[in-house]
């Protein structure tokens, strides 16, 4: 019953996060804050996928990945956009991530409820928070508007590096 749909979510961001770094790091863009917060972020989402796959393994099981879509956009128009499907796709995981522990809750499985507690659970709750303070910052700046906020934003916050 572990689901690798989770894995698919989790590649899912992977490649998002992927692309919204390259984007950013684009000449006609340059905004190298953002573009290593969506590129760290991806890291950990591969990790993460590695993670459950050898959890899977370990137990015995078989992984049968499934077809990864490509992110609905090519180009974030800015960082305010970008957060914001950066959130949803992180709600969608952790969405994903309470189910599975339901069943195996249900299921009588502690060992996987252990494995999702530590591992993942506390760790969704904590990239939810921070997109959504991220996205509150770049709101109250209007920075979807004011280039100059989502630079500042970009320097400051993400620790960007313009020269």
């Amino acid at each position: 019953y572990l689901h690798f749909g989770i894995v698919v979510h989790y590649k899912t961001v992977c490649n998002n996060n992927v692309l919204s770094a390259f984007y950013f790091k684009r000449d006609d863009v340059a905004l190298a804050g953002f573009s290593k917060f969506f590129k760290k972020n991806s890291e950990e989402e591969r990790e993460h996928a590695e993670k459950i796959m050898e959890f899977q393994n370990k137990r015995g099981g078989r992984i049968v990945l499934q077809d990864i879509k490509k992110p609905e956009r090519d180009v974030w128009g800015n960082g305010l956009i970008a957060m914001q499907c950066a959130l949803q796709l992180e709600k969608n995981v952790n969405q994903a991530l309470l189910d599975l522990h339901k069943v195996a809750s249900e299921k009588g499985d502690p060992h996987l409820c252990d494995f999702l507690e530590t591992h993942y659970l506390n760790e969704q709750v904590e990239a939810i928070k921070k997109l959504g303070d991220h996205i509150t910052n770049l709101s109250k700046m209007d920075a979807g508007n004011n280039r100059m906020a989502e630079y500042l934003f970009d320097k400051h916050t993400l620790d960007g590096d313009s020269s």
